[in-house]
């Protein structure tokens, strides 16, 4: 993929065996720099709100006993024996005009009229935290879980409130699952782009749609493979920085 990103695309159909960096440059282009632009703002509006949903869930339940412990891992886990694509229409019913959701907001007289909820952004916002919370509910429980309960106890005994026996003990002891559970919503929602399709339908593209839409459509693939490429790099970008947090030498300052 790498050599191809620097090969030239052929006028009709194919690539041309000839060294080129406009792929690359094609990218800082105002119409496809727009585009990561946008991703990134994206996958930084889902990964907040999953820190939000999921960091909470995540703590509390490595806190229940063994057998509720299995049961809210039971429900978690229950929707995604389905495929993602079929659950993602489910989102489509529910937002669509005079959908679930319509016909609750106005049976509640919240609101007077359908809204227009899907094909919009918050419907992909939606649609990716919904794909995307397990991943941060259980890289927080697997930190929790380990936690030494007997800190926070010890702290409360030496006069420590609840929120600063939280913010002082058990959010940074936990905070290696915390990063994880970033890096594996963060990445992914820059690329999911069948989310965006079925969610957003044209009007919401991402890096995943844009490489996708190279390939299957203008048949560009050095720019496709370009484009696979940078976010490669930023993939991996993402991967070290929560390398270098989560190293437990550095931890060490924290705790």
């Amino acid at each position: 993929m790498l050599v191809l990103s620097f090969l030239q695309r052929a006028e009709v159909w194919g690539i041309v065996n000839k060294f080129t960096f406009k792929n690359y440059m094609d990218i800082f282009e105002p119409v496809y720099l727009k585009t990561f632009i946008e991703s990134f703002k994206l996958a930084i509006t889902t990964t907040i709100l999953i820190m939000i949903i999921g960091y909470p869930f995540g703590y509390f339940m490595a806190k229940l006993d063994a057998k509720w412990k299995k049961r809210m891992m039971l429900l978690i886990f229950i929707p995604f024996w389905t495929s993602s694509l079929i659950r993602l229409y489910g989102w489509i019913i529910i937002f669509r005009a005079n959908g679930i959701l319509d016909k609750l907001l106005m049976a509640l007289n919240i609101t007077e009229e359908p809204l227009k909820l899907l094909y919009t952004y918050p419907a992909v916002v939606v649609g990716m935290i919904y794909v995307l919370l397990p991943f941060m509910i259980f890289s927080v429980y697997s930190s929790a879980e380990k936690l030494d309960w007997s800190l926070v106890e010890a702290a409360r005994d030496l006069g420590a409130s609840s929120m600063q026996a939280f913010f002082t003990i058990s959010l940074k002891l936990t905070l290696p699952g915390l990063l994880s559970g970033v890096v594996l919503t963060f990445i992914p929602s820059m690329g999911l782009f069948f989310i965006a399709d079925i969610l957003g339908g044209n009007k919401v593209v991402l890096v995943g749609n844009l490489i996708q839409e190279q390939l299957m459509k203008a048949h560009n693939w050095p720019f496709a493979a370009a484009l696979s490429v940078v976010l490669m790099i930023l993939t991996s970008v993402m991967i070290y920085i929560y390398r270098r947090i989560s190293n437990v030498k550095e931890l060490e300052g924290l705790v």
